[in-house]
């Protein structure tokens, strides 16, 4: 299973806003797009999806753009994704069991509803906060992320800046539910 384009793009976008909105002001999606590289007409796309699930908010006029409708704290992963893509749902049958003729007697759709299940609610437990500040990983001792964490100043901010609503300690359900 792979997450889609249209969902990552959400993601970046979403934490763009958080980290250059902190102040309040609403982020153009044209400065978005310069720090990202992801195309203005892709940006209003998702910004569109991500408002009609109330995310974000638009503001009208010259100096408009976008806010977040919550502080980073409130808006989950699962949120953004399933804003952008739709619910989560591995396979079709799932969903609408008249998709596949074996849905009834198929041996594997219920390990294929498990892993729908623990894929939405890990979506679901991480915020937008935690991925503003990602350092609860390490003082959190949270197995096999050590590379994934990035170290030194991100791309569009530096790490250390402080985002109202992001919290450099996760819960400590985090710390050992994936152990």
């Amino acid at each position: 299973m792979r997450l889609t384009t249209r969902a990552r793009y959400a993601l970046r976008l979403m934490l763009d806003v958080a980290r250059n909105g902190d102040d309040g002001s609403p982020v153009s999606l044209a400065s978005v797009s310069e720090r990202t590289g992801i195309s203005r007409g892709y940006l209003e796309q998702l910004a569109l999806a991500l408002r009609n699930n109330r995310l974000v908010r638009g503001v009208a006029g010259r100096h408009g753009g976008y806010r977040l409708s919550e502080i980073p704290s409130k808006i989950t992963v699962g949120q953004i994704v399933e804003a952008s893509i739709g619910p989560i749902c591995l396979v079709d049958c799932l969903e609408d069991s008249s998709t596949c003729p074996r849905a009834e007697f198929c041996e594997c759709r219920i390990v294929y509803a498990l892993i729908n299940e623990r894929i939405s609610e890990v979506l679901q437990e991480y915020t937008l906060a935690d991925l503003l500040d990602p350092s609860w990983l390490r003082q959190n001792d949270v197995p096999r992320t050590d590379h994934l964490v990035q170290t030194g100043p991100f791309p569009e901010s530096d790490a250390a800046e402080v985002v109202p609503g992001s919290s450099s300690e996760a819960p400590s359900q985090r710390a050992t539910k994936h152990d």
